[in-house]
């Protein structure tokens, strides 16, 4: 079973989504990859729905790929006395590491680090930025504030600290259980929250030790700073625009999701949009025009692919959401100035023999009736360069591994599919026919361009490529 579309489709799972029915109709209405929140439920719910979830793979004959999203430290002040206050602006309000039911006048803030990395002037945005404070004195284990933005305050609100990089791990002792269970019941992506520096994706990698991709959800106003570093360590990136969005003027977050996707593509590491796309479409069956333009903009920015959170996980229309991402992605990619646009981001191919067949390919594909690329790809470096390149054909993915096949259902324009030997002795064009027209991407007539890096069981770089073109029965070497 084949997409009509190159960019993908996230879809969460949680409380109105995890049967097998809603998986399954989730699925075909085009979901490629699903996502489960470790902020959310224990692990014997991860893993039933894991279950739930190869077993829909096995039913509908596609690899699927599950993503285990990490929670990450969460910041939040403790409780009050009457479970709220209402701040008024420009009065002062203290916050402390003591125990104490809150008042109008103070919170505990249980969290030492932040107090640690304080500093007169510092900002702190409560409850989703709905109040301000600026911070007039600090120590070790208070902080004197005057209240900006003004606002009711209630127990265990979250904290946002846009101006401050805080000294703490993003992966807190519940992560690291977290991680380890996923990786022990062979999920092989994992986003890591709260990312505000390189020494943070390398910690993370470190311990996964090769075992997953890691995606880094950029959120924290530091980690922009350093991108171009973040994006070289890590194995994709996502533009988790919730905490984004708070931490930075909301003028500024549609040009960093642009500066965002565009390292991403020109460093060929695939990138997500994600975030309140279709967030009314929790509880209306349509979205706003405003969301769907969102959705829009991500496929002419050429992400590899755009997320629904609550609105798959908790939200009255699952299906319909997904079934709404489905049309805006299809109408935009069907829109005549769509190749521009895309074209417009597009990484410039380096002087590399992997490089200059890849860009070869995806000429050839111009100049040729050509129905897709097909790469054969032991470690998915293969595919995952050919996608870099925006081909205007699918790329289909052969590889005998159905981990790589799982990784690549999230990338843009891949098509995987498993295949059971691999071998410098195969004759790869004739398994590239039969499976391309197996899949229902060839007929007679068409071409199809091969790349591989051979000797095709190491991980060697891309350094063949074929033209075949699709007979009756028989394929003919061009």
């Amino acid at each position: 079973m084949r997409r009509s579309r190159q960019t993908k489709i996230i879809a969460t799972i949680g409380p109105v989504s995890g049967s097998d029915e809603v998986l399954e109709n989730l699925f075909y209405a085009g979901a490629d990859v699903f996502r489960l929140n470790f902020s959310h439920g224990s692990h014997e719910e991860h893993a039933a729905q894991l279950r739930r979830v190869r077993a829909l793979e096995q039913r509908v004959g596609r690899p699927i790929g599950v993503l285990a999203d990490l929670q990450g430290p969460k910041l939040r002040v403790g409780r009050f006395a009457d479970t709220k206050v209402s701040l008024e602006a420009g009065k002062p309000f203290r916050l402390d590491l003591s125990a104490e039911p809150g008042c109008v006048e103070r919170v505990q803030l249980p969290h030492p680090e932040i107090f640690a990395a304080l500093h007169t002037g510092a900002q702190l945005l409560l409850d989703d930025g709905r109040l301000c404070l600026s911070v007039t004195a600090c120590g070790p284990d208070f902080a004197d504030t005057k209240v900006v933005t003004s606002g009711v305050l209630s127990n265990n609100k979250g904290v946002n600290l846009p101006d401050v990089v805080l000294d703490v791990s993003p992966l807190t002792e519940k992560d690291r259980r977290d991680l380890e269970f996923a990786l022990d019941i062979g999920i092989s992506l994992v986003a890591l929250s709260f990312v505000q520096r390189p020494e943070d994706v390398e910690e993370a990698k470190s311990l996964i030790a090769g075992r997953a991709h890691l995606i880094s959800k950029l959120e924290k106003p530091s980690a922009i700073d350093e991108l171009e570093e973040i994006i070289e360590l890590t194995d994709a990136v996502m533009v988790a625009r919730g905490d984004l969005g708070v931490e930075l003027p909301p003028e500024t977050v549609p040009a960093i999701q642009k500066q965002i996707i565009r390292s991403s593509r020109q460093a060929g590491k695939p990138v997500i949009v994600a975030t309140q796309m279709l967030d009314s479409m929790i509880t209306a069956p349509t979205p706003t025009r405003a969301e769907a333009s969102d959705v829009a903009n991500a496929v002419y920015e050429g992400a590899d692919a755009v997320m629904l959170s609550g609105e798959t996980a908790m939200g009255k229309y699952p299906v319909q959401a997904v079934r709404m991402m489905e049309r805006i992605i299809r109408h935009s990619e069907s829109d005549p100035a769509y190749p521009e646009l895309l074209n417009a981001g597009q990484a410039k191919p380096k002087r590399t023999t992997a490089d200059t067949i890849t860009e070869s390919a995806s000429r050839a594909s111009l100049s040729l009736p050509t129905a897709a690329i097909v790469t054969f790809t032991s470690s998915g470096a293969t595919a995952l360069r050919a996608a870099r390149r925006r081909p205007p054909v699918p790329i289909l993915a052969l590889t005998p591994s159905l981990r790589v096949a799982r990784d690549l259902a999230g990338v843009w324009g891949i098509h995987a599919v498993e295949v059971a030997v691999m071998d410098d002795h195969m004759d790869m064009e004739a398994l590239a026919v039969r499976v391309a027209t197996g899949e229902n991407f060839a007929t007679r007539g068409d071409h199809l361009v091969i790349t591989a890096g051979l000797p095709l069981r190491t991980m060697g770089p891309t350094n063949v490529m074929r033209l075949v073109q699709v007979e009756a029965g028989t394929t003919a070497g061009v």
